[in-house]
């Protein structure tokens, strides 16, 4: 006999018709949380939440070898064009970011992070992953890799929702 996918002899927790998964309401205030904490560390630095995402993409990017340009920001952080060029004048001026002109088509800008942005980053982001650290020292390495195939899984569902959300194949 088949069983239900949703059996709870399966491990996975039910969660009741019409109702919302616990799981969905938990994810839903970490990233409350998240945001509030990108809130005040940003606010103690005169930093909002636009400028602490886009030297994050900047960073992301550039771990990946990638070039990061105005127009990757503008499609990332969804800004228009003018946003985009305000935001990046913003962390110019205040010593995060650089703008250079390399390679083939030297009409294209290229961003990329400063030293400063890097310890500024490291300074404001230290007491959430010591508390991070923390919290994930009580758990198990095969616990761990299950939650971080779950968080694969819920920001692919995310970006997927988004897309479709936003009418974007």
């Amino acid at each position: 006999m088949a069983r239900k996918p949703d059996s709870p002899s399966d491990g996975a927790i039910p969660s009741a018709p019409g109702r919302q998964h616990p799981l969905v309401r938990l994810l839903q205030e970490f990233t409350l949380e998240a945001n509030r904490y990108v809130d005040s560390a940003g606010g103690r630095n005169d930093m909002h939440r636009t400028d602490l995402n886009a030297l994050a993409a900047v960073m992301r990017h550039a771990a990946n070898g990638e070039v990061v340009t105005p127009g990757t920001l503008r499609r990332e952080l969804n800004l228009s064009s003018p946003a985009t060029t305000a935001l990046v004048d913003r962390l110019c001026g205040s010593g995060h970011l650089v703008r250079v002109r390399e390679g083939q088509d030297r009409r294209q800008v290229q961003l990329r992070m400063t030293d400063k942005a890097y310890r500024d980053g490291s300074a404001m982001f230290l007491p959430l992953a010591r508390h991070m650290d923390s919290a994930m020292a009580g758990f198990t390495t095969q616990e761990l890799e299950t939650a971080a195939r779950f968080m694969d899984a819920m920001i692919a569902a995310t970006v997927a929702a988004s897309r479709e959300a936003s009418g974007t194949p």
